[in-house]
């Protein structure tokens, strides 16, 4: 098969805002009026196997929240954490949709995010009618930048690294990426991805993808 035959992209920073990360965790912290330093020492202990579905989000938030009594349920917390959640300004989700239209390429993701918050978003922003499969380190208990994550999203998918291009917004995904031999690409806003992905013979309408980017389930 000649050509791009798959596209891999990440989620939060290239499609949606990131999903907890430091500015969504800073936000709720303040709406409940915790104290950032003892939660941030807290989260860095469980994040990886949160997200890598080690232990459930029960379990994360019992280490990093509710170790003692508070005035607000896990459900509002919880809550208040989906809700940080937006589709990304300039983002490439337009992109998305024109090629998951098209139905010429192969799509998936590959992110890290706990299973709580990546299958809330996937529904949340209509993403599971736009992807073929998702590698997510949830399901794979492994996370980026490991390149096993991108080694595994080609031993199923069946397709040589040439065949696939990758989009992310950190550096060093990228990079874990392409020295496996995949076209990486680092996310700087819909124009530069086009672009990009044009040069790679990917086939794009230009403009098109402007109207299809307000979509949300």
């Amino acid at each position: 098969m000649d050509g791009i035959s798959t596209i891999l992209w990440d989620v939060g920073g290239v499609l949606l805002t990131n999903g907890w990360d430091r500015q969504q965790r800073d936000a709720v912290l303040a709406r409940f009026g915790l104290d950032q330093a003892d939660f941030e020492r807290r989260h860095a202990e469980v994040d990886q196997a949160w997200e890598k579905d080690e232990i459930g989000t029960d379990e994360y938030l019992r280490h990093t929240v509710f170790f003692e009594p508070r005035s607000f349920t896990q459900a509002e917390f919880l809550g208040a954490m989906r809700e940080e959640s937006a589709v990304l300004p300039d983002s490439g989700i337009g992109i998305l949709r024109q090629l998951s239209a098209s139905e010429e390429y192969v799509l998936a993701t590959v992110n890290n995010e706990s299973r709580a918050m990546n299958e809330y978003r996937l529904t949340k922003f209509g993403l599971l009618d736009d992807f073929d499969a998702f590698f997510s380190s949830c399901y794979l208990g492994l996370r980026k930048p490991d390149r096993k994550i991108y080694q595994v999203a080609l031993d199923v998918l069946q397709r040589d690294p040439e065949q696939v291009a990758f989009i992310d917004d950190r550096a060093e995904n990228v990079a874990a990426a392409a020295s496996l031999g995949i076209h990486a690409i680092r996310y700087e806003g819909s124009a530069q991805l086009a672009g990009e992905l044009t040069r790679l013979g990917v086939s794009l309408s230009p403009g098109r993808f402007r109207g299809l980017m307000a979509r949300e389930a």
